[in-house]
């Protein structure tokens, strides 16, 4: 259903050393850098199919965060979702709501951490156990 999802950042540079860490938990590698016709600095992550892009805003005014939006990643082991949270916030960003672990509810069990990067994007690190795929 999604090509990609982009958010932006007020400071690429700080955006790119949080987001290689953090992305790198997931096993992907270091983004590819563009910079658009209109001089705007882009970072393109690629894993596993999947693109994840930072930008800096093309319009010239301050990246916000989206109130009420939440980027998820998916993640194999509960391992994994420690470790993006863990990541995050020694890279600058804050680790938000509960604790990362497991929740139970009508979606079945999700181990699960929230996050925000240093610009205020909602993270979420998610790994489903096997018997509820």
């Amino acid at each position: 259903m999604f090509s990609h999802v982009m958010v932006g950042s007020n400071d690429i540079e700080r955006s790119r050393r949080f987001y290689d860490a953090v992305l790198g938990t997931l096993g992907a590698g270091e983004p590819l850098r563009n910079v658009a016709g209109t001089g705007h600095a882009r970072l393109f992550y690629r894993h596993d199919g999947n693109t994840f892009c930072v930008s800096e805003p093309i319009n010239n005014q301050a990246a916000v965060f989206a109130n009420g939006g939440t980027i998820g990643f998916k993640c194999s082991t509960p391992e994994q979702v420690q470790a993006f949270h863990d990541t995050a916030v020694a890279h600058g960003g804050t680790s938000i709501e509960e604790a990362p672990g497991l929740r139970e509810g009508k979606m079945g069990a999700l181990y699960l951490a929230y996050v925000r990067d240093p610009d205020g994007n909602k993270l979420c690190a998610l790994h489903r156990p096997k018997a509820e795929r």
